[in-house]
């Protein structure tokens, strides 16, 4: 192992090089206007892995966006370890709010990252993250030191719900065959506590529109007299929540899973600094469900965001218009033993219940997926702790985080076999927004870690 930890060193500086020409690849999964880019980082993707060493390197069509794969199987009577993660990005919308070009990364020092973080879009979220399996799978080849056979399935639609992904792990099942399956697309608690991620929420992902007048009219003749659809539609996403910030849609908590006090207690153990996080955040209080601490909110408990509402004239200067339709993004985020299918059905069904009679409501379904929880007991969880523990010096914390990896349920019911969610982002790196960055330290400490984790399960799986 000090072979393979001397040759990532030395090519340290090559690493971030190639990560840079992926990143300035503007792999938009949503928008279709940068299809022909996510091909060409699926290429990228797959000239790497044929540069690492891996066999059988293939860009794989689906009825949306290539899947990439690759193997290295060194020994069919050793374990084999799947790695996922994805190559597309979300929009870099607004791009007004970027400090530099979001397909141009730079290196800045942050107070959190004094030592430099890569600004770009993707650079955590996963593209740096997915390329760090990459170089560490490298340097254990290159120095003869793989333990485990190793196959790489990195997608190009996770952002948009990985809508083809389910179909291309039934066709290929026998091909994708193994012990685990290792992401790294979750985060750590800070750079000094390093932390695993043992559970996911779910999600349901839809829009609304409402339509009022068969046109948009002149609100000073008609004002008054006709409901304005995005009135009606502000007053309806209103009444999604009461006074304590739950949830009015009826049966939306018959499956929630109650932790008991204890574990609640455990959760709230790890480190958190509830003004860091308002400082980091420029917000004046915290908001969320009565009842609830931050970590709470932000892990175990389920919820409902705007995340996109308009309408009308937003155009420079005024048009005094009444609209005829107005449209709202919406996700819920869900908890074990929420069902994405129920929740999106439930929220459809009060929706149209509650419009009242001048407007014509729609619920449009756009993706989902399934809340997980992953067991601290198994081969692969014991290796990423061992692993964590040898290269930050710390025993990683077991935690929850509030975001959603969809595949990774049906990774579980497919595949027959348990993911282990080893990520090394931070919170505040601000994926999905303007400023994305991924700390050097992390993407470095990343390629580092990997290859001790391959050599624990090796040892673990005996």
């Amino acid at each position: 192992m000090d072979q393979v930890q001397a040759y990532i060193q030395q090519n340290q500086q090559r690493y971030l090089d190639e990560l840079f020409q992926l990143l300035r690849i503007p792999s938009v999964s949503a928008d279709p206007q940068y299809q022909e880019e996510v091909k060409k980082a699926a290429e990228f993707v797959a000239q790497s892995l044929r540069q690492a060493g891996a066999d059988k390197v293939e860009v794989c069509q689906t009825a949306g966006h290539p899947i990439v794969y690759g193997e290295k199987i060194i020994d069919p009577s050793k374990p084999t370890v799947l790695v996922y993660g994805h190559y597309d990005v979300q929009p870099a919308d607004p791009i007004e709010l970027w400090e530099s070009g979001p397909f141009e990364p730079v290196i800045k020092a942050t107070p959190v990252h004094p030592d430099g973080a890569i600004f770009a879009r993707g650079s955590c979220d996963d593209k740096g993250q997915a390329f760090m399996h990459i170089k560490a799978f490298e340097a254990m080849l290159a120095q003869n030191e793989l333990p485990c056979n190793v196959k790489f399935m990195i997608e190009g639609e996770e952002e948009v719900g990985s809508a083809h992904l389910g179909e291309f792990l039934h066709e290929h099942k026998d091909r994708l065959a193994c012990d685990t399956i290792l992401i790294s697309d979750t985060s750590i608690i800070a750079n000094d506590t390093p932390s695993i991620t043992v559970g996911l929420r779910g999600l349901s992902y839809l829009e609304v529109e409402v339509t009022g007048p068969n046109r948009d009219l002149h609100s000073g003749v008609y004002g008054g007299g006709v409901a304005n659809p995005i009135n009606v539609l502000c007053e309806l996403i209103a009444s999604l929540k009461d006074e304590n910030n739950h949830i009015t849609i009826p049966g939306f908590y018959d499956d929630v899973e109650a932790l008991s006090d204890e574990e609640r207690g455990d959760m709230n153990e790890a480190p958190f600094d509830l003004a860091d996080y308002m400082k980091d955040l420029n917000i004046g209080a915290v908001a969320g469900e009565a009842g609830y601490t931050t970590l709470e909110r932000t892990s175990i408990r389920p919820t409902l965001d705007v995340n996109g509402i308009w309408g009308g004239y937003t155009g420079a200067g005024a048009k005094t218009v009444l609209p005829s339709k107005a449209y709202a993004k919406i996700s819920m985020r869900l908890v074990p033993h929420q069902q994405s299918d129920r929740i999106t059905d439930l929220f459809d069904t009060h929706f149209n219940r509650i419009a009242p009679p001048y407007v014509k409501v729609k619920v449009i379904p756009h993706h989902g997926g399934e809340p997980v929880v992953v067991p601290t007991d198994t081969p692969e969880y014991k290796a990423a702790a061992r692993a964590m523990e040898t290269t930050f010096g710390k025993t990683p914390i077991p935690t929850r985080e509030g975001g959603s990896i969809p595949i990774v349920a049906l990774f579980e019911k497919v595949l027959g076999v348990k993911s282990v969610l080893m990520g090394f982002g931070l919170n505040s790196d601000a994926i999905h927004s303007p400023n994305e960055h991924y700390g050097l330290f992390n993407f470095y400490k990343g390629i580092e870690t990997i290859p001790w984790f391959f050599q624990y399960y090796a040892e673990l799986k005996k």
